[in-house]
């Protein structure tokens, strides 16, 4: 008995968002009971495009797609603050299209071994913040870049080229200001860096890396809508199943999960008129800024699905939601990666890291707000 309530002790650590996510689907029930009304509640589009992009990089990087990218481009630069460029705007591009999840699961590491081998440990958190930040500010530029974009894009009706365009003053003026961090925070001096890895990649590693590509075009075309989402989840999931099926393990299944509890909440939340009412006092014309406040306590994602029920405005709950990414550590669920994985390293100051991961991020958020 006492390993059961351990096992479960460890997962809802390990999981709370999912947790508390099932726990309010569930309570929610007792007040709305199970029909077939809870069938409609939930956005499989969303969900479908989510899973496609989840083993699309889980294969890239099992294939080190994305590392390999990153230590050409390391490889090329001399000074210290060159590196840490590279290491930062690699976070905030490649978040636009590969999620800024796997962003910082695919470079946080890779920085702290950059780092070490250029004898720089103190650069760790400051570095690994500015590259928290990037990964958040750069996967708002587009629908691929985080799970909130995904759905908010998808029950705005925007076309791509609108999504971008709503949301580029908002990068460009990320960008400037990654860029003024970097160069107050780190100094110039002399980077030693080892020799690049040679990747000698097998006939079925090319193979495997052609199909994968395939797979990403085809979920922007779902995102584009060119292609129904049923049609572009069954190609995809085919396709894994039969060359390269381990993959189809590795996407965050908690995620999407995660997603059908607070659909399942919502939309009983809905159909109960006082809650219904409040809400949408609330959340009408302060789309912005409740959905800024929310992420701060329960994450952007969770923000978006709750806000989006009680309001027309999704172009204010895509600002909010996004800008709301930066400030506290939960903000933004990714931020926890980089967290995480900076707390493996030998004599890593948590409490620090959180001061500077804080302070830095409300400097950010404060600007953004003030656009």
């Amino acid at each position: 008995m006492n390993e059961i309530f351990h096992h479960i002790k460890s997962f809802v650590k390990n999981q709370i968002v999912l947790s508390v996510a099932f726990l309010l689907a569930v309570l929610s029930a007792f007040f709305v009971h199970p029909d077939i009304n809870y069938v409609q509640y939930i956005d499989y589009r969303t969900l479908s495009i989510l899973l496609c992009l989840m083993i699309t990089m889980a294969g890239f990087q099992k294939l080190f797609v994305f590392r390999q990218i990153g230590e050409q481009l390391v490889g090329k630069m001399s000074s210290i603050r060159g590196v840490t460029f590279v290491l930062i705007f690699l976070c905030f591009f490649s978040a636009m299209f590969i999620t800024n999840d796997v962003a910082l699961l695919t470079f946080v590491p890779f920085t702290i071994v950059t780092l070490s081998l250029s004898q720089r440990p103190d650069l760790f958190i400051v570095v690994i913040v500015l590259e928290t930040v990037a990964a958040n500010l750069g996967s708002m530029l587009t629908p691929l870049g985080n799970p909130q974009n995904l759905y908010l894009y998808s029950l705005s009706g925007l076309r791509l080229g609108e999504f971008v365009w709503l949301m580029l003053p908002y990068s460009a003026v990320a960008t400037l200001l990654l860029i003024l961090f970097t160069f107050v925070f780190v100094k110039k001096s002399p980077a030693t860096l080892k020799e690049k890895n040679t990747y000698e990649r097998t006939k079925k590693e090319k193979a495997l890396m052609g199909m994968y590509t395939l797979t990403f075009f085809l979920s922007i075309l779902v995102v584009a809508r060119v292609i129904p989402f049923g049609a572009g989840l069954a190609v995809i999931v085919t396709l894994v199943f039969l060359f390269d099926r381990s993959i189809l393990k590795k996407p965050d299944y908690a995620l999407l999960f995660t997603f059908v509890f607070l659909f399942v909440f919502i939309g009983n939340i809905k159909r109960t008129p006082i809650l219904s009412n409040t809400l949408s006092t609330l959340v009408c014309g302060h789309e912005v800024g409740v959905s800024v406040i929310l992420s701060q306590f329960i994450s952007n994602v969770p923000a978006a699905i709750l806000c989006s029920s009680f309001t027309d405005n999704i172009k204010g709950l895509i600002i909010g939601t996004n800008i709301g990414g930066l400030g506290t550590l939960i903000a933004s669920m990714a931020s926890l990666i980089s967290y995480n994985q900076y707390g493996y390293v030998e004599g890593a100051d948590k409490k620090k890291y959180i001061v500077v991961f804080t302070g830095i991020n409300l400097i950010f958020l404060a600007v953004m707000v003030l656009l």
